[in-house]
């Protein structure tokens, strides 16, 4: 939209996603007080309030500031239904596609690319080894039940003749050493040894990615790389798969490198993640077809 600024509020901690995207014109960050917040950002005198969280902070936030609110519905009951009862009546849409319909009303439509990720120059990193093609493996995620198990990692690594880069936060330098030990020279493990987006950048310059439901999954979509995507404790149908296009068409869930266990009742146990299986056993990521996975790079 011309003549338009756009100003962007999130945590301090998700700055490095954001702080070099050009299409924003200025970052806001939450303060520990709320109304504190919501007393900064009245002062810019905003035109409009895009609440694409909707819970109550921001529904705080967005009141004080007193003026056009526009509200995405996170339709939560739906969400319910699948976790608690298996009850899909979720639409067959990518979330990005549902932020989309709810501005639809000031005429802001995708432009069928797929998503940005952009990062700054100093921020460019080049694995040491790595002058030959490597596949990037996500190693953890913010919940345990989202992250591939380090066992089946190894499988995998041991199945695929590539070279491998794992990449992950300080959370996951422990998995990474064990992985890392048995492939001393096949693998270079760079968790919680860069930032987010350095590992971007090992991203963007990978041949295929192979992660959980992550961030650096999303990133890895950003960039249009082949991504194989494993799904533990969430399931894609929540709205969150890769966002790809091919042909200026979106891909579908059935269109793409999805592998999950479909077989057991538990599952989507929630929309979020837990920090341990809730049934003890975690089969939904431990019962997975790995092989299937490692063939498909053949």
């Amino acid at each position: 939209m011309p003549n338009t600024a756009i100003h962007f509020l999130t945590k301090r901690t998700n700055k490095t996603i954001l702080s070099s995207n050009p299409y924003i014109d200025q970052l806001h960050f939450l303060e520990e007080r709320l109304y504190k917040t919501a007393k900064h950002l009245s002062n810019e005198k905003f035109d409009l309030i895009i609440d694409l969280h909707n819970n109550v902070r921001s529904r705080i936030i967005s009141f004080i500031c007193g003026v056009k609110i526009i509200r995405f519905n996170k339709i939560n009951i739906a969400k319910w239904l699948l976790v608690n009862f298996k009850i899909n009546i979720l639409p067959k849409k990518h979330i990005v596609d549902r932020y989309f319909d709810a501005i639809k009303s000031i005429n802001v439509k995708s432009d069928n690319k797929g998503l940005d990720f952009f990062i700054e120059p100093n921020n460019q990193y080049e694995p040491p080894f790595l002058k030959e093609p490597y596949i990037a493996i996500a190693v953890g995620a913010k919940h345990f039940t989202k992250c591939i198990p380090p066992e089946k990692i190894i499988h995998l690594i041991k199945k695929i003749d590539k070279r491998f880069v794992l990449l992950g936060d300080k959370n996951d330098v422990f998995s990474a050493n064990i992985i890392n030990k048995q492939f001393p020279t096949k693998v270079l493990n760079l968790c919680g040894s860069i930032n987010l987006q350095q590992s971007a950048s090992v991203i963007q310059n990978a041949t295929a990615v192979i992660t959980g439901d992550t961030a650096l999954m999303h990133i890895a979509a950003a960039f249009d790389k082949p991504v194989f995507s494993v799904w533990g404790n969430t399931i894609p149908q929540l709205g969150m798969f890769p966002y790809l296009f091919k042909d200026g068409k979106q891909l579908a869930i059935e269109d793409l490198n999805i592998y999950e266990n479909n077989n057991i009742s538990c599952r989507p146990c929630s929309k979020i993640g837990y920090n341990q299986c809730p049934k003890k056993h975690f089969n939904c990521m431990m019962n997975i077809d790995y092989n299937k996975l490692a063939n498909d790079f053949t």
